[in-house]
This record gives C-alpha cells, sequence and structure tokens, in this order.
C-alpha cells in the first residue's frame, strides 16, 4: 500500500471515516422540543392544529409574504399550486431541473417546453425562455438551482409583457436571497419550497407554497384539502396534500436555527472554492455577488480535457476513498424515459446537456468541519495528480472495482 497513491491505485484512504455527500440537519433537541410532540400526540389533532397554523406564520414572516401554505411536498405544492391555476397549453420550463418540476406539471396536463440554461448559473436562461413562449404557452416554471436565485427579474418582465404568470420551483432555496435583498419567497405569483430531509431546513417531509395572492392562498388551502371548503361538496379537483402535526413541530424546531445554518454552509462552500479556485478542469456554479445561495448542494463542473478524469472517473475514485457524490441532474428531464414524448432535437440544449454531462455534487453538512473539507479537497487534488495513471486503469477496464 502506498500513502502517496489514491485509493483506486492501491494507496492509502486519506480518510478514515465514510463522508456522505448530506445528511438531515436538525437542531439539538431538548425539553421544550420533546413537549411539543406531545402536546401533539395529546391534543386530538395529528393533522390541521395548532402546530400547522404556527409553522405557516413563522414561515411567512420570515420570508416576508402575506401567505405561506403547507403541504405534504414541494412536489404537492407545484402540483397543488398549477391545479388551482387551471392553465392549459405549454409550460416552458428548464430540463435542468429534478423530476418533480416536470411530473407537476403533467399531471396537470401541461406540455413541457424546455429551455436552456446558463452554462455558469445553472439556471434557465431568460433569452431561451423568451424563444419557446408562443401563442399557447400557459406559464413559465423557473428554477433555482441548488439554492441559488435564478434571474427572476428579466424572467418577470418577460412573463408580464406576454400576460403569463411566472411560478418559480424554489424547492432548494428557503432561506436563500436574491440579489436585491429580498428573500427567495417573494416574486413571482408563487414560489413552492421543499422540506425533504435533504433540504438545509426538513421537517422529515412537507412543503410550502407562498404567495401575497391572497385569493390563489384561499384556494390552496382548499385544494389540499380533497378541494372540500368543509362541507364535502367539492369546488376543485384537490388531493390531501395536508402536512401532519408532527412534521409542522418538527419544522418551527428548525426553523430558528436555519439563518445559522445557512451561514455555515456559505462558509463551507467558501472553502471548497479556496481550496481548489485553481485547480484546472474544476469551475464552480457562479452567481451574483450580492445574492445568497442557501448551498442546498455545492457542484463543480468537471472538465476531462483539463482536469484528466471525466466526471464518472473523478466520482468512482472519490468512491473508493470513501467520499459520496451525486451526479444532479443527470440524465436532465429532456433525456428521461418518461420524457421521450417531448424529446428536443440533439444540440438543441447544448448548455443543458454539457452541464449535466460534467456536474458533481460534493459532500456538504450544515456541521462541516473546515478540516473535513481540507481533507476531501487533497483526496480530489491527488486523484487529479494521478489522473494518467487512473485513466490507463480505466481503459483496461479496472475503473469501478
Amino acid at each position: 500500500m502506498s500513502a502517496d497513491k489514491p485509493a483506486i491505485l492501491g494507496g492509502t484512504p486519506i480518510l478514515s471515516k465514510k463522508v456522505p455527500v448530506t445528511r438531515p440537519t436538525v437542531a439539538p433537541r431538548g425539553p421544550e422540543f420533546y413537549q411539543a410532540m406531545d402536546r401533539v400526540l395529546t391534543s386530538g389533532f395529528l393533522t390541521k392544529g395548532a402546530e400547522l397554523e404556527g409553522f405557516e406564520h413563522e414561515v411567512a414572516a420570515f420570508i416576508g409574504v402575506r401567505n405561506a401554505v403547507a403541504v405534504s411536498s414541494g412536489t404537492m405544492g407545484l402540483t397543488l399550486t398549477l391545479r388551482c391555476l387551471g392553465l392549459l397549453g405549454h409550460a416552458v420550463m428548464p430540463s435542468f431541473t429534478f423530476m418533480a418540476t416536470g411530473h407537476a406539471a403533467r399531471w396537470n396536463g401541461l406540455e413541457p417546453r424546455f429551455a436552456d440554461i446558463d452554462p455558469h448559473t445553472f439556471a434557465m436562461a431568460p433569452r431561451a425562455t423568451d424563444s419557446l413562449t408562443t401563442s399557447e404557452t400557459a406559464l413559465v416554471l423557473a428554477v433555482h438551482p441548488f439554492g441559488a436565485p435564478c434571474e427572476v427579474d428579466e424572467l418577470q418582465t418577460l412573463c408580464t409583457s406576454r400576460g403569463i404568470p411566472l411560478i418559480l420551483d424554489a424547492a432548494a432555496a428557503l432561506g436563500g436571497c436574491y440579489p436585491d435583498g429580498s428573500r427567495i419567497g417573494t416574486k413571482g405569483l408563487a414560489e413552492i419550497f421543499s422540506l425533504s430531509p435533504t433540504k438545509p431546513l426538513t421537517c422529515g417531509e412537507g412543503g410550502f407554497i407562498v404567495t401575497n395572492n391572497d385569493d390563489l392562498a384561499k384556494e390552496l388551502r382548499i385544494a389540499r384539502e380533497y378541494g372540500n371548503p368543509g362541507n364535502q361538496n367539492s369546488v376543485v379537483i384537490g388531493l390531501n396534500g395536508r402536512m401532519p402535526e408532527l412534521s409542522a413541530a418538527l419544522g418551527r424546531h428548525n426553523l430558528p436555527r436555519l439563518p445559522e445554518w445557512l451561514a455555515r454552509r456559505a462558509e463551507v462552500a467558501a472553502r471548497y472554492q479556496d481550496n481548489l479556485k485553481d485547480t484546472e478542469g474544476i469551475t464552480f456554479q457562479r452567481m451574483p455577488r450580492t445574492a445568497k445561495s442557501t448551498y442546498k448542494d455545492l457542484c463543480v463542473i468537471i472538465d476531462r480535457e483539463l482536469f484528466g478524469l471525466s466526471r464518472d472517473m473523478l466520482a468512482d475514485a472519490l468512491r473508493q476513498e470513501g467520499i459520496s457524490t451525486r451526479r444532479y441532474f443527470d440524465p436532465p428531464l429532456h433525456r428521461q424515459a418518461a420524457y421521450r414524448q417531448w424529446a428536443v432535437a440533439p444540440g438543441a440544449l447544448p448548455h443543458t446537456e454539457s452541464v449535466a454531462d460534467g456536474i458533481l455534487s460534493l459532500p456538504l453538512l450544515s456541521d462541516m468541519s473546515a478540516d473535513l473539507v481540507d481533507q476531501i479537497c487533497s483526496v480530489i487534488l491527488r486523484i487529479r495528480e494521478h489522473s494518467v495513471e487512473i485513466s490507463c486503469r480505466s481503459a483496461r477496464g479496472g475503473a469501478g472495482g
């Protein structure tokens, strides 16, 4: 065994313990937390109780909007929002997004039209969006990739000029800020958040629709109750989209710590960038200097020619060092089996294809130490130093062992 070689070549791993790419962040549990859980269990209300009402008020105040409607998941939030709008036609969206974005549109009978992304920000490019909007366009469904804000002002100007709504999939972005300092959640007709276990704020499973449109919020509260306004005479084809009281209690427990966690995540991301900024073949997501990302994920683009290894070769080498990674969002929607019907012409989404083929999500935890970041970066640099040997090994069929 050699200490100067990476594990994939028989060397000794730098890290002695496996590192996950992410893990749930939960505030310390003290007496107040257990008392809240006990209140729920003894109240007789496991849904539609005081915890849900309190959580909705607290999230609305945190973001700075009039309405925050809690639901069972971010996907449910997207689905119910589009259902309440009652739109028909095309939904312009990025292909570079999680599948739930497209699924929500399809569950509502909307036809996806995929716009290319900016290769630096990974967000849907306004110019590409403009070229896809026609008389059949029902809405623009934009995404804040990995918790970083998209170019919402340009998209809003476009949507306003065409008389179509702008809905924002903000699944990973609760707590982030736009360049003007306002919280993500304050733009468009509605923004939808996820509180699943991988998000910086989690309640186990859950989500929020936030909007300043009071009529939409009222209809959403009915839609999450099967469309039943209370008299058993449904007024919309709704679903069971309720957030349980125990989830709401966990979310309320975690929310006060979110700013602290996001600050730490930003520090971790900055340390990664400081360590790797001069490494040829590795580039980071770009965003406006005055914006704030939640860094739900820390993603890099691997250029095979400059780095010496493909994204997949690097991921495999890191796996053998005990470092977990993910390939977001590969394949993008237009290459997924469920979306073959809406495939685009070869070369129509060049930036989406390029980013999806090269992207790799590195470990980022809300309680991650600087030493751990430095160690992971050391592993990456050591792998790069031996890129020729690793590449030759891969060519001989040895990679992936």
